[in-house]
């Protein structure tokens, strides 16, 4: 019985990082929305490791800045070290990486939502989905309370807290993350409207009190002294930074978890999900890689007013006892005290093969899904679909055609595309070579990709767009002004571009066409050319992407030209309703792939485990037929 009742556009459930972007959008584009969470004091908590961006994360973070997004605007406002990443590789491994303030971050996401005119905080546990019985549509939610939120859609971001169970060793309990339940009644309902689910699990290291750490013979990393930031807007805080430490393991660690294998429960069989393979825990590490005989440590701090810190790349679920006599044998670490002990979470998802492109469940209209319920794992992959999903559920409320971004534009795209159109059995983890546009889609041009898309649906405000048009004007004319200056090759230039770079140069040329060599950077030009200076020193992020532009435009243009021919198999569209058991000459598994996973375009089809391209040569066949039978 339903006590009382509520009516907005759009329901968001969990408050992580993919709920703030999808409340956050869908409130930006005009909805009314209520944000629902099990704990407000939780709001952008980071559970595992404080920190955003990385090898292909960055380019994520920075796409979700471009089309008008906010984590790129947190972790700039909350670092507390900022550093590039394969700096010394191609333009396309770049990341930019933030250490950040685990509390600061998650003040600064409360501090965004609660400024948020259309957005409403609830403390609840929603338990119920109402669908409409003539239509099957979302209509509803009902929560522990039998509050009732009417809504047009509802975007669903649990992250690990449906059915969670924690472990520590032998002990279990249950739980999302460490100190908070689990959320229990939801996967019920998905399941009740047509869903299968599955189990994954992931991992998080100890803490540790820093005053308890020899720090005198440990390696320390500080950031970078030129500063970058992941968000495209101007004035972005310039902050304190505090370096990190390098430790490593050894014989005495890897004796100890070889020794006590038995009592972990990803081992003893008692933990059943299936954990990232692309972070995985210690055990591990010293399982799959015996031949190695050390792995490296980071110990990161949690913030600026704490004495806790991390320990990246030690996520264990080892009883207690076993962790401190692990962390004992390490470098600086042998009287270390554990603060929290690390802990393995197990957690339902659902295969997001079970949605559309626009991340909704293709059973129930209405219903969107973004996250680690979709089998992903990391902060950066779970905001970028919480933003897609609240996108799109703004634009089914109000009756729009889906956004949906190909993988020729983004990573996003990528990660979307990979998520409906493959069965996910571990969590998945965005990767550079995950993207065969890797060289197009870069962190530095995120902005030139997306801000236009993100300003034509309505994300993108006037202060962004000003500030886009303004820097696109201003490559503009540097490009123009680069191909008109000469570099005059006098004995002091000559001299002068040598001690820099090591380049030689025998006869005058244009600058761009000097910026075009691999050694020089637009940092030397800006020591040649007082123009040039002054544009690094106005926007450098603006340079840097000047410099990749001119000097890999032949690479680019070449994978441009492949885009633009594999295009058309990414726009034909395939109806929902082909029966791929009836063609018979498809081969058994296309038959069986396509049947299961349902592709909306012939390239999403091609891309399906099991699907040849003599299937999808009989695809093109039977859709020509079908189109010449009803014209």
């Amino acid at each position: 019985m339903v006590s009382y009742s509520e009516s907005v556009d759009i329901l968001v459930i969990g408050a992580g990082h993919a709920g703030i972007e999808a409340a956050m959008a869908a409130a930006r584009l005009g909805c009314s929305v209520v944000l629902a969470t099990l704990n407000l004091d939780t709001i952008g908590q980071m559970s595992c490791n404080p920190a955003v961006g990385g090898p292909a994360k960055s380019q994520l973070v920075k796409e979700v800045d471009a089309l008008g997004g906010v984590m790129g605007l947190c972790a700039d406002a909350t670092y507390l070290q900022m550093k590039t990443l394969n700096s010394s590789k191609g333009p396309a491994v770049r990341a930019l990486r933030a250490q950040s303030d685990k509390a600061a971050y998650r003040d600064f996401c409360r501090q965004l939502v609660e400024a948020e005119p259309n957005l409403k905080l609830r403390q609840t546990h929603i338990t119920q989905l109402v669908t409409d019985p003539i239509t099957g549509a979302f209509v509803a939610a009902v929560d522990y309370l039998d509050i009732r939120y009417n809504a047009k859609a509802i975007v669903i971001t649990t992250g690990t807290f449906m059915n969670g169970v924690l472990w520590v060793g032998e002990k279990s309990v249950g739980g999302g993350r460490p100190g908070e339940g689990p959320s229990k009644g939801l996967t019920g309902e998905l399941i009740r409207l047509g869903m299968t689910t599955g189990r994954l699990k992931t991992g998080t290291p100890p803490r540790l009190d820093g005053r308890t750490i020899d720090f005198s013979g440990l390696d320390a990393h500080p950031g970078d002294a030129i500063l970058r930031h992941f968000s495209f807007l101007p004035n972005r805080p310039v902050l304190e930074q505090l370096p990190c430490h390098l430790t490593r393991t050894n014989e005495a660690t890897h004796q100890l978890i070889r020794d006590n294998l038995h009592r972990s429960p990803m081992y003893s069989g008692k933990l059943d999900g299936c954990g990232p393979r692309y972070c995985p825990s210690i055990e591990d590490k010293v399982t799959r890689f015996a031949d190695k005989d050390s792995h490296h440590l980071f110990i990161e701090p949690e913030g600026r007013h704490t004495h806790e810190v991390y320990l990246q790349g030690f996520s264990t679920c080892l009883p207690y006892e076993i962790q401190m006599a692990m962390v004992h044998t390490l470098p600086g670490l042998e009287k270390a005290e554990l603060l929290r002990p690390a802990t393995a979470v197990e957690y339902d998802y659902f295969p997001a093969y079970q949605l559309t492109p626009a991340l909704m469940m293709k059973t129930t209209p209405g219903v969107f899904l973004a996250g680690q319920i979709c089998g992903t794992s990391g902060y950066e992959e779970a905001a970028c679909q919480g933003l897609m999903a609240g996108i799109n559920a703004a634009r089914y409320a109000s009756g729009q055609s889906p956004f949906v971004l190909t993988r020729d534009s983004s990573y996003i795209g990528t990660l979307i595309d990979d998520l409906v159109t493959k069965e996910i059995t571990e969590p998945y983890r965005m990767l550079t070579s995950r993207s065969e546009y890797r060289l197009l889609l870069r962190q530095d041009n995120a902005d030139a990709r997306l801000t236009p898309l993100g300003r034509e649906i309505g994300l993108v405000d006037d202060d962004r767009w000003n500030h886009f048009e303004a820097k696109q004007a201003a490559i503009a004319a540097e490009i123009k002004r680069l191909d008109k200056t000469n570099f005059e090759v006098t004995d002091a230039n000559k001299a002068q571009l040598h001690t820099l770079c090591g380049e030689t140069v025998e006869y005058k040329m244009p600058l761009g066409q000097l910026l075009r060599r691999p050694a020089v950077g637009y940092d030397v030009l800006a020591a040649l050319d007082v123009g040039c200076a002054e544009f690094l020193n106005a926007n450098r992020q603006a340079a840097e992407f000047l410099e990749t532009t001119l000097k890999y435009e032949g690479y680019i243009e070449r994978q441009a030209l492949t885009i633009r021919r594999l295009s058309e198999s990414e726009k034909t569209e395939l109806p929902l309703d082909v029966d791929y058991t009836s063609i018979q000459q498809l081969s058994n598994e296309a038959r069986e792939q396509l049947a299961k996973l349902r592709p909306t375009t012939l390239g999403q089809a091609s891309r399906l485990s099991g699907v040849t391209p003599a299937d999808i040569a009989i695809l093109q066949v039977v859709l020509k037929k079908q189109q010449l039978a009803t014209a």
